[in-house]
């Protein structure tokens, strides 16, 4: 290469490096460059917070960032970050984002599993499983009203009507006493127990006392438990499993530091 060529590369590179230098800041600041950096790592949060990468987004940061550093250059122009309360603000944000990251990065390194998700959907699939029982009642307060409510049913009166007419269950009342369809321990004991001894079709002739006064029952269907599929419920399952590993990691934390500190819990 000529001299003329080798001055001219050099004179070249050193046009060029400022540019290249300009690209990784996204502005200039009473002198002082504001790193591109920046404006990646903010973009970067929101989206996992759910926001879409947009051009308006990356603008709203770019202003952001450049915002930031105006505001940063006045305080310590001020003289503000040799306080106190600014070190011990500061202090609390490095301990936030540090504990942030410890519990992101054990996440990571431990995700849940198909299995994992598998098994526990079928613990909760086998806690669920049994009869379910889909009963009409008419809540009343005393039981010579509910028997005589009985009598007016077994002479040809729709259980429906009277239970919209007399009903003090407001949760039911209005659909004529109906429960849909529940396992009997969704119930108190009294009013489960009375329910499972009915045939389909079948109404209690005695009125079935219970803490919230008389019941008149009526069964109008079973079924086997239904679940979920495990497409359906998985989100949730995950969700569940994750906090539970997480839960586990902050109390194994806990249980091997050597403290005299002593928790209310």
């Amino acid at each position: 290469m000529s001299k003329f060529s080798v001055a001219a590369a050099c004179v070249s590179f050193a046009l060029l490096a400022p540019l290249a230098a300009n690209a990784q800041n996204v502005a200039v600041v009473n002198g002082k460059p504001v790193p591109k950096s920046r404006v990646d790592a903010l973009i970067t949060q929101a989206t996992k917070q759910g926001q879409p990468k947009t051009p308006e987004l990356e603008q709203q940061a770019r202003d952001e960032v450049v915002m930031r550093e105006m505001f940063m250059q006045e305080a310590e122009k001020r003289g503000l970050g040799a306080s106190a309360e600014y070190k011990q603000q500061m202090e609390f944000a490095r301990q936030q984002i540090m504990i942030r990251e410890l519990f992101d990065d054990y996440r990571k390194k431990n995700p849940v599993t198909d299995a994992e998700v598998q098994a526990e959907y079928d613990k909760f699939k086998a806690q669920s499983s049994g009869t379910e029982y889909r009963a009409r009642h008419i809540l009343v307060e005393k039981e010579d009203e509910a028997k005589a409510l009985v009598k007016q049913i077994n002479g040809g009166a729709k259980f429906e009507d009277v239970a919209k007419k007399n009903s003090k269950d407001p949760g039911s009342a209005e659909n004529g006493g109906d429960l849909d369809f529940a396992k009997p321990d969704s119930y108190v004991p009294e009013f489960g127990q009375a329910m499972t001894k009915l045939k389909k079709g079948e109404m209690t002739q005695e009125p079935v006392k219970s803490q919230f006064g008389y019941h008149i029952i009526k069964l109008e269907d079973t079924r086997q438990a239904q679940f979920p599929p495990l497409a359906e419920v998985k989100p949730q399952i995950e969700q569940r499993l994750t906090q539970a590993k997480l839960a586990k990691f902050r109390d194994d934390i806990r249980a091997k530091a050597k403290t005299d500190y002593k928790f209310s819990n």
